[in-house]
């Protein structure tokens, strides 16, 4: 019996309840309501105890209002009493009376996970607890299954000057980590430097690093409240450490990254949790990409983008490939502004996200080569015969290898379904329909990898994925696509008008296809 990972899941206790003990936000950046939808985000169920009533917003704190602990003790007892708790995540405790009974309720009713967010300096520097409360709370820690704390909570915990670098905030976390036998996540967001990775530290000072690259913005509250929540489900769920702190990572980066898009408040905004659920869910719709095309008597009767139409730095061959890259703009432009291409090209997409698109890219090859062979076999011109089978061998052997050189021994991925529904495509339309069909369909992945790859800047050599995009920039892959478009173009000439609007059709479903293809690696 094959069990999906649904059904894994649903095995395991499906989606985890994790419990969130901190202050309030009325602003909805921080606090329990930044715990509740980064809880949501990353899959799992909130559920809220209060500590402290905050009065703020963006630019800062204005009053603070404790309930007395007995109200506390009774949100805590309610919970427990009623649900299962597959993990909970500490947030602002603010008093040693406060943070003792939150330990106290630990040690009786120990969940799974235990993610500790030790609220004890801000960002600013300014020391959040008393003294006393401080010490309470290197004590808490210890129940910890991960702490999370800056770099300045850490010094606080090692009763050591802050951090500089990376390096010396991870020595930090090993000595701490071996001491308590508790792990640390570093957070190197507060660094001054381009990457803000998060680092997880075992007690027997095994790393597990999630890699990201800084986002220029004020657009940061609630960050250290969204990470710790969000670990707290992952690691509910059952994820390992290191896949729970990539998940997060890429998640809060995402986050980050649109939240000035939000346009909340005046002073430092929140992030935007739901970012990456609405893209999803905008990329499962089932609505049809295209309608059918009339016949085409004349490249007139192609309707062009309602968009403005990116110009085309691989030139068409004539009125017909011209009439198609007019129809294809819109798509064209998705696929320069697309998120996974922007992060490929300044460097700052992560390495499992490259890795996984390598991964498919290399299952693709495979039929795209065998839907090349087909033209070639199916060509009544003997120049373009050769032509079709010489790009067959080349994705066979010169970019199959550029693969292996990338993936080493981890170039076994399974096709998903992005993958095989183009490769689908592709294979029926070369195989199974009209010769220019074919060549049209197979078309947007020449065109397109070249038009991206003369438009991309300069690649300095230090560049992450300079070997890669070298590559659709170099002058042979570009003549051999301006090749293509002249063959695409010569097929439509002498093809029938029904012939024409499917070879058309075909064009621009698999342009969709290559949109499809690349924002395919951050849905995993």
């Amino acid at each position: 019996m094959v069990i999906s990972t649904t059904d894994a899941a649903a095995e395991r206790g499906a989606i985890p309840r994790v419990l969130s003990i901190a202050g309030t936000d009325p602003s909805g950046g921080a606090g329990t309501a930044a715990d509740t939808k980064s809880i949501t985000a990353a899959g799992g169920y909130a559920m809220t105890v209060v500590t402290s009533l905050v009065a703020q917003n963006t630019t800062g704190v204005r009053a603070l209002h404790t309930p007395p602990t007995e109200f506390l003790e009774q949100q805590l007892s309610a919970i427990s009493d009623d649900v299962t708790i597959d993990a909970v995540k500490t947030g602002m405790l603010g008093t040693v009376e406060i943070v003792d009974t939150v330990a106290a309720f630990l040690d009786v009713h120990r969940p799974p996970v235990v993610v500790v967010d030790p609220v004890m300096v801000a960002t600013s520097g300014d020391r959040l607890l008393a003294p006393d409360a401080e010490a309470a709370m290197r004590e808490f820690c210890r129940r910890a299954t991960v702490i999370t704390p800056n770099t300045s909570e850490l010094a606080v915990l090692c009763q050591s000057d802050p951090a500089t670098t990376q390096e010396q905030a991870v020595e930090q976390a090993r000595r701490w980590a071996a001491e308590t036998g508790t792990a640390v996540v570093v957070k190197t967001g507060h660094l001054n430097s381009q990457r803000v990775d998060n680092v997880w530290v075992t007690p027997d000072g095994t790393t597990y690093t999630a890699p990201a690259a800084r986002v220029e913005t004020t657009n940061t509250h609630g960050t250290g409240c969204s990470l710790s929540s969000a670990l707290a489900t992952r690691l509910g769920a059952g994820d390992t450490p290191g896949n729970a702190l990539v998940w997060v990572t890429d998640w809060l980066h995402e986050a980050i990254q649109y939240g000035s898009a939000l346009n909340v408040g005046k002073g430092h905004g929140p992030v935007d949790h739901s970012h990456r659920a609405r893209r999803l869910a905008e990329d499962a719709s089932a609505v049809a990409w295209l309608a059918p095309i009339d016949p085409l008597e004349s490249p007139e009767d192609l309707v062009g983008s309602a968009e403005p139409v990116p110009e085309a730095v691989v030139a068409p061959g004539g009125p017909w490939t011209t009439a198609l890259w007019q129809a294809s703009g819109d798509i064209a432009r998705r696929i320069e502004d697309a998120d996974f291409v922007a992060a490929l090209v300044d460097g700052t997409l992560s390495k499992s996200a490259f890795e996984s698109y390598l991964g498919q890219d290399a299952q693709y090859l495979t039929y795209y080569s065998r839907a090349l062979a087909s033209l070639a076999a199916r060509a009544v011109d003997p120049e373009e015969s050769v032509w079709w089978a010489q790009s067959s061998q080349a994705c066979l052997v010169e970019e199959a290898e550029l693969h292996r050189s990338w993936l080493g021994d981890r170039g076994g991925a399974i096709a998903g379904p992005v993958t095989t529904a183009y490769t689908d495509f592709l294979l029926a339309r070369t195989l199974g329909d009209d010769y220019v069909v074919g060549t049209a369909a197979v078309l947007p992945c020449f065109w397109l990898y070249a038009h991206l790859g003369a438009k991309v800047p300069h690649v300095p050599e230090d560049h992450p994925y300079a070997s890669w995009l070298q590559t659709y920039g170099d002058p042979e892959f570009v003549e051999g696509t301006s090749h293509t478009i002249s063959v695409v173009e010569k097929a439509f000439e002498n093809a029938s008008p029904v012939g024409r609007a499917r070879a058309a059709h075909a064009y621009l479903t698999a342009c969709r296809h290559e949109l499809e293809f690349f924002d395919q690696a951050l849905r995993v």
